[in-house]
């Protein structure tokens, strides 16, 4: 992303917060004895300082949203959802450099993660945990096996994926059941994976897909995810906006995921 917001709203909440005390230990008392009107710049700082730092706070350590731009968690997210994020189910960080000050808990599998792209942290994703440290993944024939244990998908249905602007597929919707974790993906039986991916996921790293399981670069294609990289958890669909129709899809509103 071209704007770092993170760092924008650090840079403002410090600069701001220095002229507001600067001005108030230095200044204020001898404008106000002799009259001098306060200066725009220092009003603006004292009246946007505290919004500016509960923001960065609650951001930073508590909740943020995140946009989802693509479909690869399809038919779980959809693109266009705007999700909530929990700062602090992994540990709490600081903002900008994102290092871990507090640890409070690691993923879970099945765990549907906003994470920094490895490949170029600052730009965020979203996908779901299906590989833990240490942890044996296979997947073939479009089926995930974990340390020789098949992940049972059953069938639920027929759906749709669509493709940006105007490409549509046939898919099928099914339940897969990551070790007590059930949830839908959907596969498109058009698309032909005759690749087997076996491998081992290394101390301190996380193994990523998406449910869109042929509409989705994870991890199968861009590799693991470090532990540093991790964002928060997602948990909530606030509001979702449907790019294609041009209207809020408001069935998916307050969904938890």
């Amino acid at each position: 992303m071209n704007f770092y917001f993170p760092l924008a709203l650090v840079v403002l909440t410090f600069v701001s917060g220095v002229i507001w005390a600067v001005d108030k230990m230095f200044f204020a008392c001898a404008r106000k004895e002799i009259g001098k009107k306060e200066p725009g710049y220092v009003d603006y700082s004292r009246s946007f300082f505290p919004i500016l730092l509960a923001v960065l706070v609650i951001r930073s350590f508590i909740i943020q949203p995140f946009t989802v731009p693509t479909g690869s968690l399809e038919p779980t997210v959809q693109p266009g959802d705007f999700l909530a994020v929990n700062q602090f189910a992994y540990g709490l960080r600081l903002p900008v450099i994102n290092k871990k000050i507090v640890s409070i808990s690691n993923p879970k599998r099945g765990d549907i993660v906003v994470f920094e792209f490895p490949a170029d942290t600052r730009v965020d994703f979203v996908k779901r945990v299906v590989g833990l440290p240490g942890d044996h993944l296979v997947y073939k024939n479009k089926t995930l096996y974990i340390n020789g244990q098949e992940m049972k998908q059953t069938g639920v249905g027929k759906g749709i994926d669509y493709e940006p602007p105007t490409m549509t597929f046939p898919v099928t919707i099914m339940q897969e059941n990551l070790e007590g974790v059930a949830h839908n993906i959907q596969i498109n039986p058009a698309k032909k994976d005759s690749y087997v991916y076996d491998i081992m996921v290394p101390k301190g790293q996380y193994f990523m897909m998406g449910d869109n399981r042929d509409g989705s670069e994870d991890s199968r294609f861009w590799g693991f995810v470090p532990e540093r990289d991790l964002i928060g958890k997602a948990f909530f669909i606030w509001m979702s906006w449907d790019k294609q129709k041009h209207w809020v899809r408001w069935s998916r509103i307050g969904t938890w995921i």
